[in-house]
């Protein structure tokens, strides 16, 4: 078996507005497709940044997260994504009102990172 890359993340969010604006709008992502799926009681759509695809699931009604970091649950942690300097990138979420913790070190590669957080409150991580 071979598994040498990601095709997608999936993730939920319960406010369309809200999530493809923080996605697209903030982040960065291109818009790809959309579906609008009565009998799921969902809306679909994929988002883009350089090979790394999106699949957002809007559902209303979704259960809330639990609140991080405790207790942290089993699954999913965070999702990461590289920049090249995590600084700037946390000035940039201050412009665009984007909540964030503060700037940190790896303990393990002694690189910048920080936390950051969708609408919803998932985790997500910058990391030089």
């Amino acid at each position: 078996m071979e598994l040498d890359t990601i095709h997608h993340v999936a993730i939920i969010g319960r406010d369309y507005q809200k999530t493809r604006e923080f996605y697209v709008g903030k982040l960065g992502f291109e818009p790809l497709d959309e579906h609008i799926r009565p009998d799921k009681g969902d809306i679909l759509f994929n988002v883009q940044k350089g090979k790394l695809v999106l699949e957002i699931f809007i559902k209303p009604d979704a259960p809330l997260r639990p609140v991080m970091p405790n207790p942290e649950h089993t699954g999913l942690r965070h999702l990461a994504f590289r920049v090249a300097d995590v600084a700037t990138c946390l000035q940039e979420f201050d412009r665009l009102g984007i909540p964030h913790q503060g700037l940190r070190t790896d303990d393990f590669d002694g690189k910048k990172m920080a936390f950051f957080f969708d609408p919803d409150g998932l985790p997500l991580e910058i990391h030089e």
